[in-house]
């Protein structure tokens, strides 16, 4: 049997097209690419408006299904259904590793925990308005606006400072919770395992969010933990383990 690794794993790519903005399509399929390959891509949405018309000039380019579903009444619901009963639909055919669910909509809570029930990774991707229980019920959840690239720029050239960073109770906690999970006898911690524990207790966090673009970055900008490099790995320890 095949050992199935984050390179390899086999994605279903199920986009809501009236929650999501053509503008973060590159973004948002090399992002994917970390966690798998896609092998089933659909968007869904109402593809007679007009206010999809910034999707069809992506769709063909990036080989991405559009899936019709009328509006039946006002509203997105429909939409929504045929997301869900697809998604149900290639869960029960048990070709896939995962599913990345694209929408800021908290109406795909229960399908994310019902991927996540079948023993499937579950790979969220919406606005930072997406509600906390969608995000919650991920695997991973990663906000789009990383994607935009003048946001990107921006993010660089204003990364929040080390002093800010210390006042982030939530953060420090974070990084404190996880490296004490992850550490040895005399308390250091490599650092992909406590990215690994952080993501496990907010699967939403992402260094990007900071204005760092990798977690060693946020880490030794935070100026709160011991950090060595050891061979390739770099390692972390909570100052107070000393």
């Amino acid at each position: 049997m095949a050992i199935i690794t984050e390179a390899n794993a086999t994605l279903a790519v199920l986009i809501d097209a009236d929650n999501a903005q053509a503008s973060i399509i590159e973004g948002l399929l090399s992002e994917i690419a970390k966690f798998g390959v896609a092998s089933v891509k659909r968007i869904y949405g109402d593809w007679t408006t007009p206010n999809l018309g910034q999707w069809k000039t992506v769709l063909l380019n990036h080989s991405i299904q559009p899936i019709q579903q009328f509006r039946y009444t006002t509203g997105k619901n429909a939409t929504d259904s045929a997301m869900i009963i697809d998604a149900m639909d290639l869960l029960y055919t048990e070709k896939f590793d995962g599913f990345c669910i694209v929408s800021s909509d908290s109406d795909f809570t229960r399908l994310a925990s019902r991927i996540r029930e079948s023993g499937k990774r579950v790979y969220g991707f919406g606005e930072k308005k997406t509600p906390m229980p969608f995000v919650a019920a991920c695997d991973r959840f990663i906000y789009t606006e990383v994607f935009s690239i003048a946001e990107s720029a921006e993010k660089e050239s204003t990364k929040i400072p080390s002093h800010k960073l210390r006042q982030d109770p939530k953060l420090i906690s974070l990084f404190q919770v996880a490296i004490d999970a992850a550490s040895n006898e005399d308390g250091w911690a490599n650092l992909g395992g406590v990215g690994s524990n952080i993501i496990k207790n907010a699967p939403d966090f992402d260094p990007r969010n900071y204005g760092y673009a990798k977690l060693a970055d946020l880490a030794k900008a935070i100026e709160l933990f011991d950090i060595e490099k050891h061979q390739t790995h770099l390692l972390l320890r909570n100052k107070q383990k000393k």
